[in-house]
């Protein structure tokens, strides 16, 4: 098993978000790895927790990553978080994800969503989008 494609697909992940019109449309910029303090914008979406597993075979060195990647927003009702939601799962499903600076990505399928109420009061609507890419290592 080799971690050594995170960062690779990580970068991938977040350069194909930024690039694509839709999630652009809907997001802008507002993608993190770390939220930044001060004020965030009323919706925003975070790159999240990942967990990775042995995926080698006889061909080479690969890993199967399991990542989440969060959509935050305070936004009247789910509607908004959702359309970003949707948006995100058909650019990352999509088969135009770039080239990683490592390795190579046999795949990438979504998993699962679960939408929540967040925050205090519950006026924060968030979405986990729970993602699974297969890699191999040069």
């Amino acid at each position: 098993m080799s971690y050594g494609m995170a960062a690779a697909l990580q970068a991938a992940v977040y350069q194909h978000l930024l690039a694509d019109t839709e999630v652009s449309n809907l997001v802008g910029s507002a993608i993190y790895d770390a939220v930044p303090a001060g004020t965030l914008p009323q919706t925003y979406v975070t790159l999240g927790a990942e967990e990775v597993r042995e995926a080698s075979d006889s061909t080479g060195t690969g890993a199967l990553h399991r990542f989440t990647i969060s959509v935050m927003s305070e936004a009247a009702g789910f509607a908004t978080a959702k359309t970003l939601a949707a948006a995100i799962t058909d650019a990352l499903v999509s088969p135009s994800i770039p080239p990683l600076s490592r390795g190579r990505l046999v795949g990438l399928w979504f998993e699962k969503a679960v939408a929540n109420r967040t925050g205090s009061t519950g006026q924060t609507r968030r979405i986990d989008l729970r993602f699974r890419a297969r890699v191999e290592d040069n």
